[in-house]
Parts: structure tokens; C-alpha cells; sequence
């Protein structure tokens, strides 16, 4: 029994001795978190989503930033002053903020630990619920609207998180011809979101004729729970105003889904002759 005890202390001991591989716990609660850097070493950052990172100009080539997976990997070729950067998450929109300084190491100075960033708890003042109430006050196509305009026309900073909201993959050969088929404008899908049962999906729009057109929803062919122009009109072909983007929010399914079929154009002349055919072969078999 002995024995057995003395090998199990003398294993955990052997344990204990080995190399840890410590990672730094930092916990988001709005307020920015420091991230310390050391020239000429990466230092990675985990936060279990995907994300973007924003990055201002000043840091010019100096610092490398790198993003996949989840993990964010920053590395420092020169010192830098304290510098925020932004972090935001692709499917919801919200920003963590990181405030990051390079020195040159110290003698003997070990290598940093990478970084866990986790979701801090709120504290308990009831309020902490009101932003989602609110947002469930509105209606989801209104929501989603404005998320989809937020994230292709407003800075990073300014987009507003919205919980539950996912990107979702667009249809490489999504035909959109006969979305506006009675305009001279062309249509390209760019991006869409899913919350809910709900999608919205952003459509490039651009003239194709001169003058100015206006855009009335009532023209869209198609099942849609709502339509949205980001312009109410579009100016000639080449000018800046021959561009717009509409938002379109169907339920149950994505655009594709919500598409009437295009009606194959045809020839009446072509229909013409094979009648006429038939009509001379009847008048030829009652002369016989």
C-alpha cells in the first residue's frame, strides 16, 4: 500500500514540475481591455468568434495583425505608443475594444502569455435587459434593415450589436433579372443576415438608361415581407447617383427562395409560321 502511495506522490510531483502553458483570462464588461505587447514576439489573442479587426493607420507597418479561427495574432516589429484597436464580431455586429502598447524586451523578461477574452457578467441593476427588450419592441424586418445598412455604410465603431443575428451564404449564381424586370437597372445580391425565421439580404442596384428613375417598392416581383431603398430614385447611367442598395427581409427562407420564375421571352412570329404550317398541311389533306 505503501508502495502504490509513494508512486502515486511521486507522479503527481513529476506533474507539478512540468512546463506551464499559461493562458492570461480577460473579461469584457465595455470597458477596454490592455493588452501589453513585446517587440518582435506575436502574442495571440482568443475570443471564440469570428472577427474583424480594426486597425488604425497611424500604426502604419509596425504592427501585424492577423485573424482566423477565433484567434487574433499581433505582432509588433517597433515599439508603439498606446494604440485601440477594434474587434467585431462578424455574425452580431458587437465591438470589443483593445488597448495595446510594444516595448522592447526586458533583459530575462519571459515570453507573454496568450490572451482569453470571455464575456464579463453585467452587473445586476435591472437594466441589463433593456437594450434586447427594446430591440424585440421593434420588428424584426426593421432590425435587420438597419443592422444590413449599419454594417455596409456606417463605420465599425457605430454598428450596433445585435444578439442572435447570423451572415449567412449567398447563392454564387443567384439570378436577379426578374426582381425589377419593368426598370433598366441591374441587380447584384452582396450580403445577407439571418435572425430568427427572418432573412435580409442587401441587393446592389445601378442604372443602366438615362434620366432619372424613381424606385417604388410595388415594382419588386417576388414574396417579401419587406422592401427597403437606401435611395428613393436613381440618377443616369455614370453618374454617382446611379447606384443604390436595396434591402429585401423574407421569412422561412432566404431571396432565392422568395424569387418568381422568369417567364421565357417568345417569338410570336416564330408561333405564327408553325400555325400557318399546320393550317396549309389541314388545307392540303381536305383538297386530296
Amino acid at each position: 500500500m505503501k508502495s502504490r502511495l509513494s508512486a502515486c506522490l511521486a507522479a503527481l510531483l513529476a506533474l507539478s514540475m512540468l512546463p506551464a502553458h499559461a493562458i492570461e483570462i480577460l473579461h469584457w464588461e465595455r470597458l477596454p481591455l490592455v493588452v501589453p505587447l513585446i517587440v518582435g514576439q506575436e502574442r495571440i489573442v482568443f475570443i471564440d468568434r469570428n472577427v474583424r479587426v480594426g486597425v488604425p493607420a497611424a500604426t502604419g507597418e509596425r504592427l501585424r495583425v492577423q485573424s482566423a479561427g477565433g484567434a487574433v495574432y499581433l505582432r509588433a516589429s517597433d515599439t508603439l505608443s498606446p494604440t485601440r484597436l477594434q474587434l467585431q464580431d462578424t455574425d452580431s455586429g458587437a465591438l470589443i475594444l483593445l488597448d495595446i502598447a510594444a516595448e522592447p524586451a526586458r533583459e530575462g523578461q519571459a515570453p507573454l502569455e496568450p490572451v482569453r477574452i470571455v464575456d464579463g457578467q453585467p452587473a445586476d441593476t435591472g437594466l441589463a435587459d433593456e437594450p434586447n427588450k427594446a430591440r424585440r419592441d421593434t420588428p424584426i424586418p426593421v432590425v435587420l434593415t438597419r443592422y444590413a445598412a449599419q454594417n455596409l455604410y456606417a463605420p465599425l465603431r457605430t454598428v450596433e450589436p445585435l444578439r442572435g443575428v447570423m451572415r449567412v451564404n449567398l447563392p454564387r449564381d443567384l439570378n436577379l433579372d426578374a426582381l425589377l424586370p419593368t426598370l433598366p437597372v441591374r441587380a447584384i445580391p452582396l450580403a445577407a443576415w439571418r435572425l430568427e425565421d427572418q432573412w435580409v439580404t442587401a441587393v446592389r442596384l445601378t442604372h443602366s438608361g438615362a434620366g432619372r428613375i424613381a424606385l417604388d417598392p410595388r415594382a419588386l416581383q417576388g414574396d417579401f415581407v419587406s422592401a427597403t431603398f437606401q435611395h428613393e430614385s436613381l440618377g443616369p447611367r455614370g453618374t454617382p447617383e446611379d447606384t443604390t442598395v436595396l434591402y429585401l427581409v423574407t421569412r422561412g427562407h432566404g431571396l432565392a427562395q422568395s424569387l418568381l420564375p422568369a417567364i421565357a421571352r417568345f417569338d410570336p412570329a416564330a408561333n405564327l409560321n408553325e400555325t400557318e404550317v399546320l393550317r396549309t398541311g389541314t388545307e392540303a389533306s381536305h383538297a386530296q
